[in-house]
């Protein structure tokens, strides 16, 4: 089988930092496990109680794992063997290190029953892969995307299926993705202050009030427009791009709607649509729609100036004390792992997308 490029692969890598992420959680502070020689870390100890919660984290957490090592090695070219090892081994030895590791946190409990359901749950998944081999479905897929998108579209596919994901966290405007620099800044300032390489910054520009209904609505309109473009500089040509836009539409509406749900309720689902954020979401499809007409890499271009317009003015909106209470029950409650990884998708992804849409117009022959 020729190989190729696989999203299956980049959406591994993705997985692996979620594993890693909700395994070695807060990350300090780090010490060495009082009492404890080095033979005593290669035995994980058998917890006395168990929660059904984290016995259902642990088992399905690991699934992806194993189905997408099978999927990316088979989908790579790699045949079924490499398959096997690829989606059987990193699970156990992944996990072992993980349960390791977490003798040194205070904070986490290292369990051998974490280990054994992780290895279920990442066997569980290449048992899925083969299903889904032998009944053709990795084959299909490979069908269906080449007659959806061209080539070395695999990272893109990736991003576009991590989007929706990236939306389920708590933002300070609906599909205002991107606010990292702000937190950088203070994260900076707090760790350099009091040493010789103090930061003297000024306050922070940010406006002090919500943000002016034309620029709010801007700001939707780019956060809706910018997904869609990076789409669109990856689609192959014809009406199919119409119907690729309004699936694209459709994931982000559910995605914000989610997570206004799980912050507020599910009354309030659709809350978010204001005065303000209704004619940027129709601005944003409509341009979404238009860009159907426009070759992939002014698509790409496009989708790059509206990431850039997207970080500055998601940068200058102002905390929402509502949305600091969002972001600490989610910090304190069970969703604190997929509290992480919402939040660094969240902040990271327009400059993913962004780096990705720059590599894609700087190729020759795209």
């Amino acid at each position: 089988m020729l190989r190729r490029q696989s999203s299956a692969t980049w959406l591994l890598m993705a997985h692996v930092g979620l594993v890693l992420y909700a395994s070695l959680y807060p990350f300090w502070p780090w010490r060495w496990p009082p009492g404890m020689g080095l033979p005593w870390l290669l035995s994980l100890p058998w917890p006395q109680r168990f929660w059904s919660f984290d016995l259902e984290v642990n088992l399905v957490g690991y699934v992806p794992l194993g189905l997408l090592g099978y999927a990316a090695a088979v989908r790579s070219g790699w045949g079924r063997g490499a398959g096997l090892l690829l989606g059987l081994l990193p699970g156990p030895l992944l996990s072992f290190l993980m349960e390791t590791l977490q003798f040194f946190l205070p904070g986490r409990v290292p369990s051998l029953s974490d280990w054994a359901l992780n290895s279920a749950g990442s066997t569980l998944g290449v048992l899925l892969g083969l299903v889904l081999h032998a009944l053709g479905g990795l084959r299909h897929w490979e069908d269906l995307r080449d007659h959806w998108f061209g080539a070395s579209s695999a990272p893109a596919l990736a991003l576009l299926a991590l989007w929706p994901l990236a939306l389920l966290y708590p933002t300070p405007l609906p599909f205002g993705l991107g606010q990292w620099l702000p937190w950088w800044r203070e994260t900076l300032v707090d760790t350099l202050d009091g040493t010789p390489w103090a930061l003297h910054w000024g306050p922070a520009v940010t406006l002090q009030h919500d943000l002016p209904p034309g620029l709010e609505a801007l700001a939707t309109a780019l956060g809706v427009l910018a997904p869609m473009l990076l789409a669109l500089a990856i689609a192959r040509p014809g009406l199919r791009r119409v119907a690729l836009i309004l699936g694209g539409l459709g994931l982000g509406l559910l995605g914000t709607a989610t997570a206004t749900a799980m912050n507020i309720g599910p009354d309030h689902a659709w809350a978010w649509l204001t005065d303000a954020t209704r004619p940027g979401l129709v601005l944003g499809g409509v341009l979404a729609l238009l860009a159907c007409l426009l070759p992939s890499r002014v698509c790409a271009a496009l989708g790059a100036l509206a990431l850039c317009a997207l970080i500055s003015i998601v940068s200058l909106a102002p905390s929402d004390p509502y949305l600091a209470l969002n972001v600490q029950a989610w910090e304190n409650g069970r969703f604190v792992n997929l509290y992480g990884l919402t939040r660094w998708l969240a902040w990271t992804w327009p400059f993913v997308a962004l780096a990705w849409l720059l590599a894609r117009l700087v190729q020759r022959g795209e």
